[in-house]
């Protein structure tokens, strides 16, 4: 059976692990789908493969036919991918399927309403982009091909392919506000021909500062014009806000469209600042937003795309609905992840964030969980009462903690990402200007000669 059929956004050539992922896939037609999905039934048949596997195809856009790149039998970095995107727990049934279960009397551990011999069926796009920490290194080429030089992934849930693209964006690197022209490469045709770690913001360049068109870009890059079109789609919503020189003049038409596009309060600020436009804060965004009555919704990673109850706890936000598919009567205590990983940066934080909220569930509280990072067991379904694949940008983590009514936050396991923005020290502190309820030791406790580092005396 088929778990999930995602597609790359780069064309072949670029390794899986350095090109943008979107699941499930959007321009394959109904003959395409079901041809590649009979083939890696076939193949898995043939060779033999009792549990889990993934195939890689190469698809000719231009006529029906087809080439397999890879067939994988085992668990991999897009098995984890595969399973945080649908909820089904991939690993948790192959290690059944190899101790001689069979599908149908295997319930679904996820969605606790079907057994695990159930095609997933999505409702929402999921966009997987890769952590490149390509910039340390002096004298790296920073082309991406055959060879996988990513250390890490991040992984965006949203209604539309527009609002899931953004909002990963931000999740690589927290100081990107969005889909911008980051880059302005002097030989743009090159740039936009070869891959490499910055070409997304390559064709921001083209789209938003030279106004190439679709077609033009396409010749260049081969990625698929549908993606280049919502691409445009980004581009026109962004132009309409530079148009604007105050948040005032921001009407609910305009601001409702941008968030669906994926636009964060930062980025519409920085927008609107932009060209000699009122210098405007992400707050001011915010509260503005807020008085227009636009607001984000939760939404289940259901599973079975609202076919049948499901009662998972994998939520994301959206501002694609109008209602919610859950209620806030928990008061849970939330604690924030530590991103993706990088370099400097891996498993040890994931471990904190784990190790603070099963502490927080053996003292009988409900916890919250913040993370967007696939690879990690914090985002595994059992390791808290509610996990938001999320941002944990200031917008998002207080729009959580709003609607949760959260008893507090926990910031200090989130390694480097999550410190310099929510120390309650910090200089530029926004969050506890909201009264947030941070859950921490006491500066005093925190200076005690038992928790000092041992730093040598300077002579």
């Amino acid at each position: 059976m088929r778990i999930l059929h995602s597609q790359n956004f780069d064309p072949l050539g670029t390794h899986t692990g350095d090109s943008i992922v979107i699941a499930p896939s959007q321009t394959l037609s109904d003959d395409e789908y079901h041809m590649l999905r009979s083939a890696a039934i076939k193949i898995v048949r043939h060779v033999g493969v009792v549990g889990e596997c993934n195939v890689q195809y190469a698809l000719n856009p231009n006529k029906r036919e087809y080439m397999v790149i890879e067939m994988n039998a085992r668990l991999s970095r897009s098995s984890a991918l595969a399973s945080k995107a649908t909820g089904y727990p991939l690993a948790y049934t192959a290690a059944k399927i190899a101790l001689g279960h069979t599908l149908p009397e295997l319930p679904n551990a996820v969605t606790k309403t079907t057994t695990a011999c159930f095609e997933p069926s999505l409702d929402y796009i999921v966009t997987k982009i890769p952590k490149w920490d390509l910039a340390k290194f002096q004298y790296v080429n920073r082309e991406v091909g055959s060879s996988m030089k990513s250390v890490g992934e991040v992984m965006a849930i949203g209604r539309t392919f527009e609002e899931s693209l953004q909002k990963a964006i931000r999740q690589v690197d927290p100081r990107w506000t969005g889909f911008e022209a980051y880059v302005q490469p002097e030989d743009l045709e090159h740039a936009l021909s070869v891959p490499t770690d910055m070409r997304l913001f390559a064709i921001a360049h083209a789209m938003l500062n030279l106004d190439w068109t679709v077609d033009r870009i396409h010749d260049l890059t081969k990625i698929d014009r549908w993606y280049l079109y919502k691409l445009d789609n980004i581009v026109q919503v962004h132009k309409n806000l530079l148009s604007h020189t105050s948040i005032s003049q921001v009407d609910e038409n305009t601001m409702r469209k941008a968030k669906q596009m994926g636009f964060g309060d930062r980025q519409i600020a920085d927008l609107i600042a932009r060209d000699g436009g009122e210098p405007t804060l992400e707050d001011s965004v915010r509260a503005h937003r807020k008085s227009l009555g636009i607001t984000p919704f939760v939404k289940r990673i259901d599973t079975l795309a609202a076919e049948y109850p499901a009662n998972t706890n994998y939520l994301y936000t959206t501002y694609n609905a109008s209602t919610h598919d859950i209620e806030f009567n928990d008061q849970g205590t939330m604690v924030l992840g530590s991103g993706v990983y990088r370099i400097g940066s891996s498993v040890e934080f994931d471990w904190c964030a784990v190790s603070a909220a099963r502490k927080v569930r053996e003292m009988g509280k409900k916890t919250v969980m913040i993370n967007y990072n696939p690879e990690t067991v914090s985002t595994d379904f059992d390791e808290a009462d509610r996990l938001y694949f999320e941002e944990l940008g200031w917008e998002r983590v207080m729009d959580i903690y709003e609607l949760e009514g959260a008893e507090g936050v926990i910031v200090s396991v989130g390694g480097k990402l999550i410190r310099p923005c929510y120390s309650p020290e910090s200089a530029t502190d926004k969050v506890s200007l909201q009264q947030v309820n941070f859950l921490r030791t006491s500066l005093f406790d925190s200076r005690r000669p038992e928790f000092k580092f041992l730093v040598p005396t300077p002579r």
